[in-house]
């Protein structure tokens, strides 16, 4: 009699000393250990596996488990369950449905039939005994403690009610560990939003600086400009990728504003990067961002402009001058919809609509190997090609006042008009640097003019224009480019084909192997004349 109530006496104190450190456990590690090193001896145990039920209410899967470097198994095969496995097994759900610790002898266990594969694995791991406590959560239930014994006898009905009182505690002790990593979850997710905040707060701020100069809409009604309108209004709906297209200073940047002005993405702000003004080893960073420490300078996390752009549009300037590296890593991103920051480890999800803008002639850089023929049709999905100043020569009047009256409030003139005669002087002139070169002209007039009206316009004089054009003709190229873009144009001549008598090093006079060598020095793949070529069918 003595020696049961001295038994009950040490039960009791084991399950208070037991319920303390459950009810200080913040996280699965704390437990985890609590189980391993006080609880498996209590039971007199050698493993265990504490499985919840999953949100769908038809499955269950562990939460935490015995280390499995410890689990000597015959077939070397851990039996602990990963994956998720149905509730109603047989096992599972004959513990979920009563109150009372469930006994199981393994040896018996084994020979029925449609047994769980998990119960043969226990068995190989040498367990001959099996005992599932219920864990519950208040009266609803929420899993099932298994303990395995390497030997029988070793689970009594004598001290179910001491397992049950473990069992209750351990419920407790889930919840509020369960409760903890929801709560450290929200707490990321809210530092990563507030991270993200402030970059989005601090790129405005200087986009704000250096987009003064842009208007709301572009100025002009002729009919070249009235063509690019209608191509926005058809497009900016979607979620189609753009391509603008068109000499420098025709105003790509605005037409892109406009698209996403008008999108179901103007919401959130339209973020920029202008691939020619980024080193090369520093692009990948600033597109898809970068883990603190990946390499020597990142002294902190950076957001890449991928992940800024979220559920917004990435404007992409000057994507003729993105390195062939990273062109192939922004192809990536735009087909699996998916970054990966330097140094990360973890993909992320972007929803990002891309308009691309470039000056140069991106199939002739196809052609010449500087631009991959994959993301170029990748990217033209929808061109806009913009007019030049010269094309659109009736809109100079209107564009002149709008930028008088501009530049007359910024720095406070009372410019009103401008004479007729240096209005034509403007229609005459031929504007290379098409709208910008208008701009900046008519700011520094502004300047000038100490009238109302303005009469006279200093232009470019004719010989620096000239030989500008001339220096850009005649410059020079390399012997490397050039040998390049003849043989690629052999190559497409001969339909692809390298070798034969209708090959391209026939056509070279060149044996087929030299012709190949000099190909991969020059970096020539299939890809830039097949795929150019399935494009132009």
């Amino acid at each position: 009699m003595d020696t049961d109530i001295s038994a009950e006496k040490n039960e009791f104190e084991t399950l208070l000393c037991l319920s303390k450190a459950i009810a200080a456990a913040r996280h699965r590690s704390d437990l985890w250990e609590i189980i391993n090193e006080q609880l498996l001896e209590n039971f007199g145990a050698h493993y265990y596996t504490l499985c919840l039920i999953n949100e769908d209410a038809r499955t269950h899967a562990p939460f935490l488990y015995s280390a499995e470097n410890k689990i000597k198994s015959v077939t070397g095969e851990s039996p602990v369950i990963h994956q998720q496995h149905p509730i109603h097994d047989g096992i599972f759900d004959r513990a979920i449905d009563t109150e009372e610790p469930v006994i199981f002898d393994m040896q018996s266990l084994v020979r029925r039939k449609d047994i769980p594969t998990y119960i043969i694995h226990w068995y190989n791991a040498g367990v001959k005994e099996m005992m599932l406590v219920r864990i519950c959560n208040g009266k609803e239930p929420k899993g099932v403690l298994y303990l395995y014994a390497r030997r029988t006898g070793v689970f009594s009905e004598s001290r179910f009610s001491f397992f049950k009182g473990i069992a209750d505690q351990l419920g407790t002790g889930i919840s509020n560990i369960l409760a903890n990593e929801k709560i450290e979850l929200q707490l990321e997710e809210i530092r990563k939003y507030k991270i993200q905040l402030e970059q989005e707060n601090r790129y405005l701020k200087e986009e704000w600086e250096k987009d003064k100069h842009l208007t709301g809409k572009a100025v002009g009604s002729s009919a070249a400009i009235r063509k690019v309108y209608n191509l926005v209004s058809k497009v900016a709906s979607s979620d189609a990728t753009v391509l603008i297209l068109g000499e420098t200073g025709t105003g790509k940047e605005l037409i892109a504003h406009q698209v996403h002005e008008v999108s179901p993405r103007r919401e959130r702000l339209m973020i920029k990067v202008n691939c020619a003004a980024i080193p090369a080893s520093l692009v990948e960073s600033e597109l898809f961002g970068h883990e603190k420490g990946s390499f020597t300078g990142a002294l902190e996390r950076r957001v890449g402009k991928f992940e800024l752009a979220n559920n917004s549009t990435l404007f992409l300037d000057e994507i003729g001058e993105l390195p062939l590296e990273m062109q192939a890593k922004l192809l990536r991103a735009l087909q699996e919809k998916e970054i990966e920051r330097i140094g990360g480890k973890s993909v992320i999800k972007v929803n990002v609509r891309i308009i691309a803008a470039t000056n140069k002639n991106l199939e002739a850089e196809v052609v010449a190997g500087r631009f991959r023929s994959d993301l170029y049709y990748r990217l033209n999905v929808f061109p806009i090609v913009l007019p030049s100043l010269r094309e659109r020569g009736e809109d100079i009047p209107e564009l002149v006042s709008f930028f008088i009256e501009k530049y007359a409030v910024n720095t406070g003139r009372k410019i009103t008009r401008i004479a007729p005669k240096a209005l034509e002087k403007l229609m005459a002139y031929s504007w290379p640097g098409n709208i910008r070169e208008l701009e900046h002209l008519i700011e520094r007039t502004v300047l000038l003019t100490a009238t109302n009206t303005i009469t006279e316009i200093s232009l470019p004089a004719k010989s620096k224009i000239l030989s500008a054009q001339q220096g850009t003709e005649m410059q020079v190229r390399s012997l490397v480019d050039v040998e390049r873009e003849h043989i690629l144009k052999m190559v497409k001549l001969s339909n692809g084909r390298i070798s034969g008598p209708n090959g391209a090093a026939a056509k070279l006079q060149l044996p087929s192997t030299t012709l190949i060598s000099k190909m991969q020095k020059l970096g020539i793949r299939k890809e830039h004349f097949i795929d150019l070529q399935k494009g132009a069918e």
